[in-house]
């Protein structure tokens, strides 16, 4: 039976005295600008081959699947929460254009049907990062400080938002992401992933 940090929702053997109030050691050395982070399952096996296939082969016919997945850890987790907004991550506008779509925002837009929740497409990469995948936990810290800014004439102040993305790590992507509509004046912030890797 396994635990899950109440903060970035890591599973850990179950041998803490009170699981309702566990952290990990990951989240007790981070300042979060979210509340929480829940992911619906662990990334291997027919959720990996979706994602892969969806994000880096084009293959659509996977985003129906990733959007039920989405849906599935939305109404288990956030369902009951009162969210104003989803806020899909990002992508350089030159990964874009590369890619053709963002896999975060074709997933929010799907759950948004699912559960009638706007999309709030406010954030931008202010800057180029390398890709997170092959970098260290520290290195992707870096590697995502201050990449993310609010869009113009976008006004998040007060508003509860929930950041969407296919795949949680360590979360320093969502976080930058976090920090911006922080800053910005967002009341509440928490993250959903399909995944966790």
């Amino acid at each position: 039976m396994n635990l899950f940090c109440r903060q970035c929702g890591e599973a850990f053997p179950a041998l803490a005295a009170n699981p309702s109030s566990f952290i990990c050691n990951n989240c007790t050395q981070h300042d979060w600008h979210f509340e929480w982070a829940r992911s619906g399952y662990d990334t291997g096996g027919q959720i990996l081959e979706a994602v892969i296939g969806f994000k880096y082969r084009q293959e659509w016919y996977h985003r129906s699947q990733l959007v039920g997945w989405l849906t599935e850890t939305f109404d288990r987790y956030a369902g009951n929460d009162g969210w104003d907004a989803l806020v899909p991550v990002p992508l350089y506008h030159l990964r874009h254009r590369e890619r053709g779509f963002n896999q975060a925002k074709e997933i929010a837009q799907g759950l948004s049907t699912k559960r009638k929740l706007p999309v709030l497409d406010c954030l931008y990469r202010y800057r180029e990062t390398a890709s997170q995948t092959k970098l260290e936990r520290s290195a992707r810290w870096e590697n995502m400080a201050g990449a993310f800014r609010l869009k113009p004439r976008f006004d998040v102040r007060g508003r509860s938002l929930l950041l969407i993305d296919d795949v949680f790590t360590t979360g320093a992507t969502a976080d930058a992401c976090a920090q911006a509509l922080a800053q910005a004046g967002a009341a509440r912030l928490a993250v959903l992933t399909i995944a966790r890797s």
